[in-house]
């Protein structure tokens, strides 16, 4: 890495509430990560069930659909407190499981009530934290920043694969569970270690809440807008669809793959994960250097390449192969998915950010729909079968956003590729 390009990639750093948000969402990801695996491998060899485990995964995406709600109070109350607040409640229900688990009264129903009550939530971190970005980050630094930024998620993903399945092998979920408390309680200290970000309101809305506008109104505003410009609903459009149809495969699923199609154990599961967030890393700090990219072209083209790289996953059953098919499937969804959010915080007016993310956070119900579908067609068709319809199926669709909308998302000269 040239020295440029590394201080191209570090300018973040310099805004003092980046260097306390990063690490907390640093420590929020990497608890999201070994929490996702472990129970997932616990649901699995205690039921034996793959449709009880695509159900779990589903139930930590039911806040999807309250998440423009929770964008709507972020952007009244503050995203920073919303944030922290948000992380001191995941640090009660992981104490909770800890509790369980270490007293010896854990059981696979314990389990799907807590998920469920961190699943109300947890969807919208993601959101908050990003419209939070917005707020603290100059324009010009935005790609850089969000790149940045989703290096929590990608590291957090190969360290909690990698470490969660070793201390789940030695120690048990009740231990590690100790580790995840920690990290929720740590991340939201760090939260309140920044400073409030001035919120922006333009004089009419100011003017609204002084009058007493309704909760309805200003949620309504939000979708509308969200869904005002048509860079904006490709951009939904593509994350909708990614989550339906491509996340399955290599989210909620991989504990199932790795039993059953590689016939591996908890840490071969850790390698197959650990794997997918390596490109998905690559993909980040890739983009956190690069400078002039046309986005929207870039959107596009990961997000086909990705699709591409699944259809092959599915057909491998050699571990080592599996590992390097992911790598570069990883990569190719984090170049997507950093587009879609630049397109989106790019047009999104300062006051409604919240709302505008709420809105990308809503459409990741695609993928408790896509993991309920693929369990179910794994029962019927067998996993090839799904998978590779899974796939082509969003292979078409994507071909099919990108010429719905092409003039707004090919040409240099679109607001989209705004360099």
């Amino acid at each position: 890495m040239s020295g440029a390009g590394l201080s191209s990639a570090l300018a973040p750093f310099r805004i003092r509430n980046y260097r306390f948000q990063w690490p907390s969402d640093l420590l929020t990801s990497w608890a999201f990560e070994v929490e996702t695996l472990v129970l997932g491998w616990y649901i699995m060899v205690e039921t034996g069930s793959v449709l009880l485990l695509t159900v779990l995964a589903s139930l930590q995406y039911v806040g999807t659909l309250i998440a423009p709600v929770v964008g709507m109070i972020g952007d009244r109350l503050g995203h920073r407190d919303l944030l922290a607040a948000m992380r001191f409640a995941y640090t009660v229900l992981s104490g909770t499981i800890m509790t369980l688990a270490l007293s010896g009264h854990l059981a696979p129903f314990n389990v799907m009530v807590i998920v469920t009550l961190m699943g109300l939530i947890r969807p919208s971190d993601l959101g908050v934290r990003g419209a939070l970005l917005a707020d603290i980050m100059p324009p010009e630094r935005l790609v850089g920043a969000i790149s940045l930024a989703r290096t929590t998620q990608d590291s957090a993903r190969i360290a909690g694969a990698l470490t969660g399945a070793s201390l789940f092998a030695a120690l048990g979920i009740g231990y590690v569970y100790v580790a995840i408390a920690c990290f929720y309680f740590t991340a939201a200290i760090l939260m309140l270690c920044m400073t409030r970000p001035v919120q922006s309101h333009g004089a009419g809305h100011a003017a609204d809440v002084a009058h007493g506008a309704s909760l309805l109104r200003d949620l309504k505003e939000g979708i509308v807008y969200a869904w005002s410009g048509p860079g904006m609903r490709a951009a939904l459009c593509v994350a909708f669809l990614a989550n339906l149809t491509a996340f399955p495969l290599t989210n909620g699923l991989l504990p199932y793959v790795a039993r059953d199609i590689f016939h591996t154990d908890q840490t071969g599961l850790g390698y197959l994960s650990a794997s997918f967030a390596v490109g998905s890393l690559i993909g980040s700090i890739t983009l956190s250097m690069a400078g002039g990219v046309r986005i929207a072209r870039l959107l596009i083209g990961a997000t086909l390449a990705w699709y591409a790289m699944l259809l092959v996953f599915v057909e491998l059953r050699t571990m080592p192969v599996a590992m390097a098919c992911l790598v570069l499937a990883g990569t190719a969804q984090s170049m997507s998915m950093i587009s879609a959010a630049v397109m989106l915080m790019r047009n999104a007016s300062a006051h409604l950010r919240g709302r505008v993310m709420g809105v990308r956070m809503m459409v990741i119900y695609g993928l408790p729909l896509g993991l309920l579908a693929a369990g179910s067609l794994i029962d019927m068709i067998g996993y090839t079968a799904t998978g590779t319809l899974l796939a082509a199926a969003g292979f078409i669709a994507m071909l099919g956003i990108a010429l719905r909308w092409r003039a707004d998302l090919w040409p240099v000269h679109a607001p989209a590729n705004a360099r």
